[in-house]
C-alpha cells in the first residue's frame, strides 16, 4: 500500500486525509502543529503527528518514506515547504496557495525527477483546469470569465459571510490589486472594482467585483481577455471599501496608549470571531466558468457551473470538499500514472489530455461534487 503525508491537517486537510484514507486505499499520516486538528483523523484511525513544519529537517524527516505528499501548509510557509519536498525527491500535490510564482521551484523539480501538481484547489485549481479545457474545444478563444465564491448558507447581518482561513488573508485579497488580461496584455485595476449583480441558479443574486485570482492563466494560456471575480452576496463591496477606505486595513503601525499596532492587526482581530467558519456552520460554493470564441466559423460559448453545499453525514464544509478532494483526485491522477510530466505545473497542464479531464471530472461527481457543463 503506498503511503500518503499529508502536510497540514486543517479545515482542508483533515478531509482529504479521510478521503485518501477510505476504504484502505492509502497508508495516509496527517501532520499539524495543531492536536485539536486530529480529533475526526484519530476517530477515523488515521496515523497523526503532531510537528513544527517549519522546524530545520521536520518535513524531510517526516516525508523519507512516503510515496506522495500533499502539501497544504500555510500560505506563509508553503512555497519554502515545497522546496524541501522537492528536494526531499518526492512527488507533490499542492494546495498551499503562497503568493510566490510556483514556477520558480519548476528547474528544480525538473532536476530532482518529481512531478508536483501545484495550485489544484477548486479557484485556483479547476477553474485553471476546466478554462484550459474549454480552449481546446474552440478553434480560436477570445474570452474566458470566471466567478468564484465560498458562502454561509444562513446569512447573517452585517457581513454575510464566513472565512475559511484568517481574515487577514481574506482582507490582502481586497487590498492586492487584481490583474487580468485584456487584448492580450496584462492590466492592472484596484480590488473590488467593477462590481456587478449576476443571477446564479440555485443561490439567486450574487455580487461579483474584481479578485486577483487568475494566477497562473495569465501566463499559460493565449487567450485575448481573461478575468476573475469573486462573489460575494449583494452590498458586501461598500462594508468592505468603507473599512479599506478609512483606515482599517492600513499595514503602518500606530502607537495608541503607549501600544504599538497596526490598523490590520486590529482589524483582523475584531473580524476574527465574526468571521470564522465554526465546525457547525454551513456553507456552499458557487462557480461559472465562461470561455467563448470561435467554432467551425460560428461563435460558441462553454460555461462549466458547480454549486455545493456543506455534506451534513459527514459534517464536512464545502469549501473543504470542493478544495480538498480535487486536491485527493488529482493525487490519484498521479497514482494511476496519468500525468507524469516532471516539474511544477499548473492545472491547467492536465487539460492537454481528455482523459485527464474526465479522471478528474469523475473522481469529483463520486464524491458529490458536480460540474454541469453546457453549450450555447
Amino acid at each position: 500500500m503506498k503511503r500518503v503525508v499529508v502536510l497540514g491537517a486543517g479545515l482542508v486537510g483533515a478531509p482529504m486525509a479521510l478521503d485518501l484514507a477510505k476504504e484502505n486505499e492509502f497508508e495516509v499520516l496527517a501532520v499539524d502543529f495543531n492536536e485539536q486538528n486530529f480529533l475526526k483523523l484519530k476517530k477515523a484511525g488515521i496515523q497523526t503527528k503532531k510537528i513544527d513544519l517549519s522546524a530545520e529537517g521536520a518535513i524531510e524527516s517526516i516525508i523519507s518514506d512516503a510515496d506522495f505528499v500533499i502539501n497544504a501548509t500555510p500560505g506563509f510557509m508553503g512555497f519554502e515547504s515545497l522546496r524541501r519536498i522537492i528536494n526531499s525527491r518526492k512527488n507533490c500535490i499542492d494546495i498551499a496557495f503562497y503568493p510566490e510564482n510556483m514556477f520558480d521551484l519548476d528547474e528544480l523539480a525538473k532536476e530532482k525527477g518529481v512531478v508536483v501538481i501545484s495550485d489544484i484547489g477548486v479557484a485556483p485549481g479547476m477553474s485553471n483546469l476546466l478554462s484550459a479545457y474549454c480552449v481546446t474545444l474552440l478553434d480560436k478563444a477570445e474570452d474566458i470569465k470566471i466567478y468564484v465564491g465560498g458562502l454561509p448558507i444562513k446569512r447573517e447581518l452585517p457581513w454575510e459571510y464566513k472565512a475559511p482561513f484568517s481574515p487577514v488573508d481574506v482582507i490582502e485579497e481586497y487590498t492586492r490589486p487584481a490583474r487580468y488580461v485584456v487584448d492580450g496584455q496584462v492590466v492592472t485595476k484596484a480590488a473590488l472594482t467593477e462590481g456587478e449583480i449576476i443571477n446564479f441558479p440555485i443561490v439567486g443574486e450574487l455580487e461579483a467585483f474584481n479578485s486577483d485570482g487568475l494566477r497562473s492563466l495569465m501566463y499559460t494560456l493565449d487567450v485575448p481577455n481573461m478575468i476573475e471575480k469573486t462573489l460575494r452576496y449583494p452590498n458586501y463591496i461598500d462594508k468592505i471599501k468603507l473599512l479599506r477606505d478609512s483606515g482599517f486595513f492600513d499595514t503602518e503601525k500606530r502607537i495608541i496608549n503607549g501600544i504599538e499596532i497596526s490598523p490590520i492587526e486590529l482589524t483582523s482581530n475584531l473580524l476574527f470571531d465574526q468571521w470564522k467558519l465554526e465546525d457547525d456552520d454551513k456553507d456552499l460554493t458557487v462557480m461559472q466558468i465562461i470561455v467563448s470564441g470561435i467554432k467551425d466559423g460560428k461563435a460558441q460559448t462553454h460555461v462549466f457551473d458547480l454549486y455545493d453545499e456543506h455534506e451534513s453525514i459527514t459534517n464536512i464544509h464545502s469549501m473543504a470538499r470542493t478544495t480538498g478532494y480535487t486536491a485527493t483526485v488529482a493525487l490519484r491522477l498521479l497514482d494511476a500514472e496519468l500525468y507524469k510530466e516532471t516539474g511544477v505545473s499548473a492545472p491547467e497542464a492536465l487539460a492537454v489530455s481528455k482523459v485527464n479531464v474526465d479522471f478528474m471530472l469523475n473522481g469529483l461527481k463520486q464524491r458529490g461534487v458536480n460540474y454541469l457543463h453546457t453549450i450555447k
